[in-house]
Order: C-alpha cells, then structure tokens, then sequence
C-alpha cells in the first residue's frame, strides 16, 4: 500500500468526503447530494448521538484518496449484529495500491471488535471490477438473495394507507 493511513472521517475534512461521495455518484450514474443532503451527512455524523452512520477515510499526508462509510444492523438468526457497509470508494487516481484492502481490513477489524457474526454490502451487477475485488478478499456472492427498495415516496404512501 502507499503511505495512506486510515482514520475516522473527523469534521476538518467533510468537504474532501463529500467530493469522493459526489465522485462514487458519478461512477454510480447516480445523483450526488444536493446541499440539504450535504448537512445532513454532517449533522447525521457529527451531531446525532449516537452517529447514525461512521465513516473512514484513506489519507495519503493531508489528501483524503478514500472513504467508506459503515453502520451496525442485526440478525436475528445469529443474534449479532451485523457490520453493513453502504459506500466504499478509493479515487482513481488511487487505485491499485491497496488502499481498498486496507479499508475493508480495517472494517474487518472493527467487525471482530464489534462482536459482528458478518460484514454485508451491495455491489451494482455491472461492477464487474468490484466483483472481482471482493471475490479476492473471499467474499461471497449471494445470487439467491434480492435487494429491494422502497423510496420516500413509496414509504409515504404506505404509511398512509
């Protein structure tokens, strides 16, 4: 790996954060946050207690080159929480020397320190490059499982039915 070190996102470098999150929406083909999404990524991790998400960043000296982002959910089966990863994304201009191992190892290690019975994330089907990645790592891919969704409009409308 290069001379990255990665560390809890701290408020000095939100900006840097967000820029990789609007980086990863464009990979995506998605949307990045508008600024009301913005303060809420801010408040959400720096102004609720507890946060409700936790986030890391790759740092190569004061350039922020990573980040993932992470929350506890919990299976009733094992009866233990589960790490769930929702974002982790390494600029290109950073890929390939590691850093994306060293995230997911530090994940890895805060899953055992959390007592987690597994770590779970989604990969778009057409990432192929990230599909190979975490096949590398010994993930498993679980063709049998689908992920559905519901939006803000959708969850409005059915709560009030």
């Amino acid at each position: 790996m290069s001379g990255c070190r990665i560390e809890p996102l701290q408020p000095e470098l939100f900006d840097s954060f967000v820029e990789l999150i609007a980086a990863l929406a464009e990979y995506e083909h998605l949307d990045p946050p508008d600024a009301a999404a913005r303060e809420r990524l801010y408040q959400d991790a720096f102004e609720q207690t507890p946060p409700r998400y936790r986030a890391l960043v790759a740092l190569e000296g004061r350039s922020v080159c990573g980040y993932c982002i992470y929350l506890e959910t919990y299976s009733s089966f094992l009866a233990r929480p589960t790490l769930y990863v929702e974002d982790i994304f390494v600029h290109p201009n950073w890929r390939g020397q590691g850093i994306g191992k060293a995230l997911m190892q530090e994940l890895a290690r805060r899953a055992q320190q959390q007592g987690c019975g597994r770590m779970e994330w989604i990969v778009l089907d057409w990432n192929e490059p990230a599909h190979r990645f975490y096949a590398s790592l010994g993930a498993e891919r679980l063709p049998q499982w689908q992920l559905y969704r519901m939006t803000e409009e959708t969850i409005a409308r059915l709560a009030n039915a």
